[in-house]
């Protein structure tokens, strides 16, 4: 059964549909309507002296990290950068978390200059997904963006406090690689709070192999199988879309 009706963009990145209903808690406990507004992305300067200078106005640095990605010898910027609308906290008479913030992110990533300054290599506003319902908690917190072995990983955390016994989390593995961020790797873990069922699946695209486990919390056995991905099809950062719905070229875990 459908519980929640997601949030939707138009063209534009952050062009979000014109009326919004979320249903809390099987559609019938309570819901949030939310009037949402068009809203053109912001400008990012291409170059800046320091992360501050890449922060639109109206905006907010959230997160950043630093590391070597372009294998230069300099550590580059990864930034998370925030809308700080107050019309985007979001007040509401249903369930759970009141307000709650459904502030738009941008990835941004830079690249350390000779000269000290940085230049924008990346910027993305889709891979983390706009916080849609107040029963979801939100899909980033700190340390889920983090450079590893010239490497950017993204996590995003899924809980949901009521409509769902389902939590876990999902890591995307990008490397600087033909002048674009490619995806070499997926992870996606998942545990059932009712039943206590796990589930494990982790792509390797560089390999072009998956790892499948599937077990319970219950007991320490666990049946795992590797199998092919169907496809060569590399992917850029770009065109993976929205973090929580990519699903190309992922084997079933079933």
């Amino acid at each position: 059964m459908k519980i929640m009706q997601s949030i939707r963009r138009g063209d534009k990145p952050f062009a979000l549909a014109r009326q919004l209903s979320l249903a809390i808690f099987l559609g019938v406990v309570g819901s949030v309507h939310v009037a949402a507004r068009d809203v053109s992305s912001p400008s990012i300067v291409p170059l800046a002296g320091k992360p501050d200078g890449f922060v639109p106005k109206g905006w907010k640095l959230e997160f950043q990290t630093k590391g070597d990605l372009n294998g230069d010898g300099r550590d580059d910027l990864v930034l998370v950068l925030r809308d700080n609308d107050p019309a985007n906290v979001i007040s509401h008479d249903g369930m759970c978390e009141n307000p709650f913030d459904a502030n738009p992110r941008i990835l941004v990533v830079a690249f350390a200059q000779p000269d000290g300054r940085y230049a924008v290599a990346l910027r993305n506003d889709t891979l983390i997904p706009v916080r849609e319902s107040p029963c979801l908690a939100d899909a980033l917190e700190e340390g889920n963006v983090i450079v590893d072995r010239r490497a950017l990983r993204v996590t995003l955390s899924r809980f949901a406090s009521a409509g769902s016994w389902e939590m876990g989390s999902t890591t995307y593995t990008f490397r600087w690689q033909d002048r674009n961020f490619m995806l070499i790797g997926y992870d996606n873990f998942s545990v059932m709070r009712n039943t206590g069922a796990v589930r494990n699946l982790s792509v390797n695209y560089s390999t072009g192999k998956a790892k499948i486990s599937i077990g319970n919390v219950s007991d320490d056995r666990e049946r795992t199988r590797w199998v092919k991905l169907h496809t060569q099809r590399r992917w850029t950062l770009d065109q993976v879309g929205d973090g929580f719905e990519f699903s190309r070229s992922l084997p079933s875990v079933e």
